[in-house]
């Protein structure tokens, strides 16, 4: 434990040639997740965005993407709940690695010789051990690119690896984001109001008392608004003005 494999050093290799692809959507980066995952011997992955940036009554974490599967859906949710507040405050302060043992009496991740370089957090709230990366982009964006596995033991070249590409990953991400910001910068504050009230469950004509307009003129801010930020529904264009941090 704690020395460089040779299957480590040749996926690592691997992992390096692929830096130079040009990203264009989010279905780009599962390829290199799932690479990464196999680097760690992980069983999954998750890249956590942190929203509400420079105020931090407001911060959460927002799961951007994950593996999971059907069976395990609802541990996104229970990683935040479990964990969300511990990191949000450690990235303030740190950018160590964060480990965590899973209620089966495992070890947290990572050598013993580098434990004093990583910081752990209480063990036992979740079903499954884990490991995460913490990002720290500054004006950009911020987040924690996370593998989880009940034997995720990776060496210490291998932890210093998988660090320098969640950064990528989410340098990566947030460059996916940015190009749609343009289109979101275009939104109009009554757009904006309409969304937010829609994402605070109101209907339309709610929306429309709250607001002083006729329901016809809500549905066309929401609808123009969906546009601009290339959704396919309400939902989706809620989900993502959410993401972009242009509502709550």
């Amino acid at each position: 434990m704690g020395q460089p494999s040779n299957r480590s050093m040749g996926n690592s290799e691997a992992m390096r040639a692929v830096r130079v692809n040009k990203v264009a959507s989010r279905s780009d980066l599962f390829p290199r997740l799932i690479g990464m995952q196999k680097f760690a011997d992980a069983q999954n992955f998750a890249v956590y965005r942190i929203t509400g940036a420079g105020v931090p009554a407001k911060q959460r974490l927002v799961c951007e993407l994950e593996n999971w599967g059907p069976s395990n859906i609802g541990f996104s949710r229970a990683f935040i709940d479990a964990h969300g507040e511990a990191l949000l405050d450690h990235i303030e302060k740190s950018l160590l690695p964060v480990v965590w043992g899973g209620r089966l009496d495992h070890a947290a991740p990572g050598p013993a010789a580098i434990a004093p370089f990583m910081t752990r957090l209480k063990d036992g709230l979740l079903p499954f051990s884990g490991m995460a990366f913490p990002v720290r982009l500054g004006a950009v964006g911020n987040g924690f690119v996370v593998f989880t596995g009940d034997d995720l033991q990776p060496a210490s070249d291998t932890i210093v690896e998988l660090h320098a590409r969640s950064c990528q990953i989410m340098i990566d991400l947030l460059s996916l984001d940015e190009r749609r910001v343009a289109a979101a910068e275009a939104l109009s504050e009554r757009e904006i109001a309409c969304l937010q009230l829609a994402g605070d469950g109101r209907i339309s004509e709610e929306i429309a008392d709250k607001l002083g307009l006729s329901v016809h003129t809500v549905n066309a801010y929401l609808g123009s608004a969906t546009i601009k930020l290339d959704s396919v529904n309400r939902i989706q264009a809620i989900a993502k003005a959410i993401r972009l941090g242009y509502i709550s």
